[in-house]
Protein backbone atom coordinates (compact mmCIF):
# COMPACT_ATOMS: atom_id res chain seq x y z
CA UNK A 1 0.00 0.00 0.00
CA UNK A 2 1.24 3.03 -0.45
CA UNK A 3 2.20 5.81 1.58
CA UNK A 4 -1.16 8.54 0.54
CA UNK A 5 -3.50 5.41 0.99
CA UNK A 6 -1.87 4.35 4.19
CA UNK A 7 -2.57 7.61 5.30
CA UNK A 8 -6.17 7.46 3.75
CA UNK A 9 -7.14 4.15 5.12
CA UNK A 10 -5.60 5.60 8.93
CA UNK A 11 -7.89 8.27 8.34
CA UNK A 12 -11.06 6.11 7.72
CA UNK A 13 -10.41 4.15 11.07
CA UNK A 14 -10.04 7.11 12.67
CA UNK A 15 -13.34 8.61 11.67
CA UNK A 16 -15.09 5.62 12.86
CA UNK A 17 -13.90 5.18 15.87
CA UNK A 18 -14.37 8.55 16.75
CA UNK A 19 -18.39 8.13 15.82
CA UNK A 20 -18.68 5.19 17.77
CA UNK A 21 -17.11 7.14 20.46
CA UNK A 22 -19.11 10.34 20.66
CA UNK A 23 -22.24 10.35 22.52
CA UNK A 24 -24.45 8.30 20.43
CA UNK A 25 -26.63 10.25 17.31
CA UNK A 26 -29.32 8.78 15.16
CA UNK A 27 -26.50 8.79 12.44
CA UNK A 28 -24.70 5.49 14.20
CA UNK A 29 -27.65 4.32 15.09
CA UNK A 30 -28.80 3.44 11.43
CA UNK A 31 -24.95 2.83 10.39
CA UNK A 32 -25.43 -0.07 12.69
CA UNK A 33 -28.84 -1.10 12.01
CA UNK A 34 -28.49 -1.53 8.44
CA UNK A 35 -24.81 -3.19 8.39
CA UNK A 36 -23.08 -0.69 7.06
CA UNK A 37 -21.05 -0.07 10.41
CA UNK A 38 -19.71 -3.62 10.82
CA UNK A 39 -19.11 -3.84 6.92
CA UNK A 40 -17.46 -0.77 7.15
CA UNK A 41 -15.72 -2.00 9.87
CA UNK A 42 -14.41 -5.09 8.60
CA UNK A 43 -13.15 -3.35 5.17
CA UNK A 44 -11.14 -0.50 6.84
CA UNK A 45 -9.33 -3.43 9.18
CA UNK A 46 -8.38 -5.17 6.23
CA UNK A 47 -6.86 -2.59 4.56
CA UNK A 48 -5.09 -2.17 7.73
CA UNK A 49 -3.44 -5.65 7.78
CA UNK A 50 -5.12 -6.33 11.12
CA UNK A 51 -7.44 -9.87 11.15
CA UNK A 52 -10.65 -9.67 13.79
CA UNK A 53 -11.65 -12.57 15.02
CA UNK A 54 -14.76 -14.22 13.32
CA UNK A 55 -17.02 -13.31 16.77
CA UNK A 56 -15.47 -9.62 16.69
CA UNK A 57 -19.24 -8.24 15.97
CA UNK A 58 -21.20 -10.95 17.18
CA UNK A 59 -24.95 -9.94 18.52
CA UNK A 60 -23.77 -6.51 16.82
CA UNK A 61 -27.85 -5.79 15.47
CA UNK A 62 -30.52 -3.33 15.69
CA UNK A 63 -29.25 -0.43 17.65
CA UNK A 64 -32.03 2.02 19.15
CA UNK A 65 -30.58 5.45 19.37
CA UNK A 66 -31.90 5.55 23.00
CA UNK A 67 -30.29 2.10 24.45
CA UNK A 68 -27.30 3.24 23.05
CA UNK A 69 -27.98 6.68 25.11
CA UNK A 70 -28.34 4.76 27.76
CA UNK A 71 -25.62 3.07 27.73
CA UNK A 72 -23.16 5.90 26.56
CA UNK A 73 -24.53 7.99 29.80
CA UNK A 74 -23.59 4.94 31.96
CA UNK A 75 -20.32 4.23 30.46
CA UNK A 76 -19.20 7.60 29.96
CA UNK A 77 -21.05 10.26 32.25
CA UNK A 78 -22.12 7.90 35.03
CA UNK A 79 -23.51 9.28 38.31
CA UNK A 80 -21.59 9.68 40.61
CA UNK A 81 -18.67 8.20 38.15
CA UNK A 82 -18.53 6.72 34.48
CA UNK A 83 -17.79 3.09 34.66
CA UNK A 84 -14.90 4.21 31.92
CA UNK A 85 -14.19 7.53 31.71
CA UNK A 86 -13.52 8.47 27.76
CA UNK A 87 -11.01 11.69 28.75
CA UNK A 88 -7.01 11.39 28.76
CA UNK A 89 -6.74 13.77 31.47
CA UNK A 90 -8.68 11.32 33.70
CA UNK A 91 -6.26 8.36 32.69
CA UNK A 92 -3.59 10.43 33.24
CA UNK A 93 -4.45 12.31 36.88
CA UNK A 94 -4.56 8.38 37.91
CA UNK A 95 -1.11 7.97 36.91
CA UNK A 96 0.46 10.81 38.23
CA UNK A 97 -1.55 10.21 41.80
CA UNK A 98 -3.47 13.68 41.82
CA UNK A 99 -6.88 14.35 41.83
CA UNK A 100 -8.69 14.07 38.05
CA UNK A 101 -9.96 17.79 37.43
CA UNK A 102 -12.09 18.60 33.81
CA UNK A 103 -10.24 21.09 32.23
CA UNK A 104 -7.72 22.28 34.18
CA UNK A 105 -5.44 19.42 34.67
CA UNK A 106 -2.14 19.65 32.77
CA UNK A 107 -2.78 16.49 30.69
CA UNK A 108 -6.13 18.09 29.36
CA UNK A 109 -4.66 21.77 28.85
CA UNK A 110 -1.56 20.03 26.69
CA UNK A 111 -4.16 18.35 24.78
CA UNK A 112 -5.84 21.85 24.33
CA UNK A 113 -2.45 23.20 23.00
CA UNK A 114 -2.23 20.88 20.64
CA UNK A 115 -5.30 21.13 18.87
CA UNK A 116 -4.87 24.90 18.61
CA UNK A 117 -1.22 24.36 17.59
CA UNK A 118 -3.17 22.81 14.32
CA UNK A 119 -6.05 25.31 13.95
CA UNK A 120 -8.60 23.06 15.84
CA UNK A 121 -10.45 24.46 19.26
CA UNK A 122 -13.61 23.84 20.92
CA UNK A 123 -17.08 23.80 18.17
CA UNK A 124 -18.98 26.92 19.46
CA UNK A 125 -21.69 26.54 21.44
CA UNK A 126 -19.60 23.51 23.49
CA UNK A 127 -17.94 23.07 26.65
CA UNK A 128 -16.23 19.64 26.02
CA UNK A 129 -12.99 18.74 26.72
CA UNK A 130 -10.97 18.61 23.50
CA UNK A 131 -9.00 15.55 25.39
CA UNK A 132 -12.25 13.09 25.39
CA UNK A 133 -11.27 9.69 22.97
CA UNK A 134 -13.47 10.67 20.44
CA UNK A 135 -12.34 14.61 20.05
CA UNK A 136 -8.73 13.16 20.01
CA UNK A 137 -9.60 10.56 17.24
CA UNK A 138 -11.52 13.48 14.99
CA UNK A 139 -8.02 15.34 15.49
CA UNK A 140 -6.16 12.25 14.42
CA UNK A 141 -8.91 11.95 11.14
CA UNK A 142 -8.30 15.80 10.48
CA UNK A 143 -3.98 15.18 10.51
CA UNK A 144 -4.15 11.63 8.54
CA UNK A 145 -6.75 13.64 5.96
CA UNK A 146 -4.57 16.39 5.27
CA UNK A 147 -1.32 13.92 4.93
CA UNK A 148 -3.61 12.00 2.16
CA UNK A 149 -4.08 14.84 0.69
CA UNK A 150 -8.03 14.59 1.08
CA UNK A 151 -8.76 17.51 2.90
CA UNK A 152 -7.26 21.09 3.07
CA UNK A 153 -6.89 23.18 5.89
CA UNK A 154 -9.89 24.71 7.95
CA UNK A 155 -9.66 28.85 7.59
CA UNK A 156 -7.63 30.27 9.86
CA UNK A 157 -5.57 27.32 10.40
CA UNK A 158 -1.51 27.79 10.72
CA UNK A 159 0.81 26.28 7.94
CA UNK A 160 0.63 22.67 8.01
CA UNK A 161 4.36 23.03 8.48
CA UNK A 162 4.05 24.84 11.34
CA UNK A 163 2.34 21.86 13.27
CA UNK A 164 3.74 19.99 16.09
CA UNK A 165 6.53 18.08 14.35
CA UNK A 166 6.46 20.12 11.43
CA UNK A 167 3.94 19.13 9.34
CA UNK A 168 0.46 16.84 9.56
CA UNK A 169 2.04 13.13 8.93
CA UNK A 170 4.25 13.90 12.17
CA UNK A 171 1.76 15.67 14.35
CA UNK A 172 -0.19 12.66 13.96
CA UNK A 173 2.51 9.86 14.88
CA UNK A 174 3.46 12.24 18.03
CA UNK A 175 -0.34 12.80 19.26
CA UNK A 176 -0.78 9.10 18.96
CA UNK A 177 2.40 8.62 20.78
CA UNK A 178 2.28 10.95 23.55
CA UNK A 179 -1.46 10.87 24.08
CA UNK A 180 -3.74 8.36 22.87
CA UNK A 181 -1.22 5.48 23.58
CA UNK A 182 -0.70 6.71 26.92
CA UNK A 183 -4.55 5.88 27.57
CA UNK A 184 -6.49 4.71 25.15
CA UNK A 185 -5.20 0.52 25.61
CA UNK A 186 -6.17 0.68 28.92
CA UNK A 187 -9.93 2.17 28.20
CA UNK A 188 -10.56 0.04 25.26
CA UNK A 189 -9.81 -3.18 27.97
CA UNK A 190 -11.70 -1.47 30.72
CA UNK A 191 -14.69 -0.75 28.10
CA UNK A 192 -14.91 -4.16 26.82
CA UNK A 193 -15.18 -5.43 30.45
CA UNK A 194 -17.86 -2.53 31.87
CA UNK A 195 -19.83 -2.84 28.87
CA UNK A 196 -23.62 -4.03 29.00
CA UNK A 197 -23.86 -3.78 24.75
CA UNK A 198 -22.37 -5.80 22.17
CA UNK A 199 -22.03 -2.94 20.12
CA UNK A 200 -19.53 -1.25 22.55
CA UNK A 201 -17.55 -4.46 22.96
CA UNK A 202 -17.26 -4.56 19.32
CA UNK A 203 -15.92 -0.82 19.55
CA UNK A 204 -13.46 -1.43 21.96
CA UNK A 205 -11.74 -4.18 20.12
CA UNK A 206 -11.94 -2.98 17.09
CA UNK A 207 -9.98 0.17 19.10
CA UNK A 208 -7.41 -2.52 21.08
CA UNK A 209 -6.54 -3.50 17.87
CA UNK A 210 -6.10 -0.54 15.95
CA UNK A 211 -3.95 0.88 18.94
CA UNK A 212 -1.49 -2.33 19.30
CA UNK A 213 -0.80 -1.89 15.17
CA UNK A 214 0.01 1.03 16.19
CA UNK A 215 2.39 1.57 18.89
Amino acid sequence: MSGVAQWQVRAAACELLALGLRYPGEELAEAVSSGEWVEAAHEIWCALGIVLPDDWAQDVQDADVHVLRVEATRLFVGVPEPACSPYEGYWRAIDDGVQPLMFVNPRSMAVERFCKACGLGQPKGTNEPLDHIATEFELLQYLAALEAGIAQPLEGCPPVENFPEGGAGAAYSAFMHDHVLAFAPRFASLLEKKTRLPLYRAMARLLASFLAQSG
